[in-house]
């Protein structure tokens, strides 16, 4: 049988180079380390932070949650499985959870759910976009002890609300001392200042859906409900999924608007998981406790995270 023949002007594809020349195989590897080496620098910033602030803490919480240690003399006592045990005996966890999830619950749908709604508003154009998309996404840039220390003024007894509230003939309540109302007041506060986060986000998602679609749609009689239902939420999929993740982490995570605006309180009613580890570790002192909760806060982030992730074959449209 005849061998290949090759082209007498173009060289053979897919033969390997001839690496025989001592030289050429010196050339070639001391490219390819210097080609690792740089990608290992590239990336060294982010393995330094990865290391320093997630892995360090993480195995500093996991052996702390085994010891028992007293801040003021530094003395640590290892008591295994004690703190883990102490999860289920103890009477204020199940208030604390309650509190995180209607929380974090509130905050993600009404996250999601108004920064779709502003994004489809402000995808039109007419005067004064620009302004609107400026003006919600303007709290994002706040600190966010300044955010909160102002919504605290407008929520007092005497504050902005109940004094607008005052002028149309209405008592208002005491935003911050009854349990309900003062979890609706923390959850509005976060998310009025974080949906502008979204709002991008689906701004972004929206512009790039092809007008092809729509127009396509418009001529076969398709009705804007059913566009929106069957084009734009499909072709937006993946973004929802970004925000939901996002939303949802961020809401485990809200630490400073309980802190200022309620303090836990009144009587647990705002105090979710995040600030119970504060509580516990440095108001009563004990690190071992509030790093297992910390832990747990943790467990629930990656639980819910890849909960997410596994489900985005069905949320989520690719196209082919």
């Amino acid at each position: 049988m005849e061998g290949r023949r090759r082209h007498p002007h173009r060289p053979e594809v897919g033969l390997h180079r001839d690496r025989s020349h001592p030289g050429q195989v010196m050339r070639y590897w001391t490219t390819r380390r210097r080609d690792v080496l740089t990608g290992y620098l590239f990336i060294a910033p982010q393995l330094a932070g990865v290391l320093l602030f997630v892995l360090i803490p993480v195995g500093l919480a996991i052996w702390y949650s085994l010891n028992k240690w007293n801040v003021f003399t530094g003395k640590q006592v290892f008591v295994g499985g004690d703190h883990y045990a102490a999860l289920a005996s103890d009477p204020q966890l199940p208030s604390v959870l309650l509190a995180t999830v209607v929380f974090s619950g509130g905050v993600v749908v009404l996250n999601i759910t108004l920064g779709l709604l502003i994004a489809v508003l402000l995808n039109r154009r007419f005067r004064g976009a620009t302004f609107f998309r400026t003006l919600f996404f303007s709290p994002v840039v706040v600190s966010v002890v300044a955010w909160t220390l102002v919504w605290g003024f407008l929520l007092q007894d005497n504050g902005g609300i109940n004094g607008l509230l005052h002028a149309i003939g209405v008592d208002g309540p005491n935003w911050l001392q009854h349990g309900d109302t003062a979890m609706l007041s923390v959850i509005v506060s976060q998310v009025v200042r974080s949906v502008g986060v979204n709002m991008v986000l689906f701004l972004a998602a929206l512009q790039g859906v092809p007008s092809e679609l729509y127009e396509a749609a418009r001529i076969d009689g398709a009705r804007s409900r059913s566009i929106f239902a069957r084009i734009t939420l499909p072709l937006i999929s993946p973004t929802v999924l970004l925000t939901a993740i996002i939303t949802v982490v961020g809401a485990l995570q809200s630490f400073a608007q309980i802190a200022v605006l309620t303090g836990g309180g009144p009587e647990l009613s705002t105090t979710v998981l995040v600030y119970y580890v504060f509580q516990q570790a440095f108001e009563f002192n004990d690190i071992g406790y509030g790093s297992t909760l910390a832990l747990m806060l943790l467990s629930f982030v990656m639980v819910l995270t890849l909960l997410q992730w596994q489900l985005r074959r069905k949320w989520v449209f690719h196209e082919q």
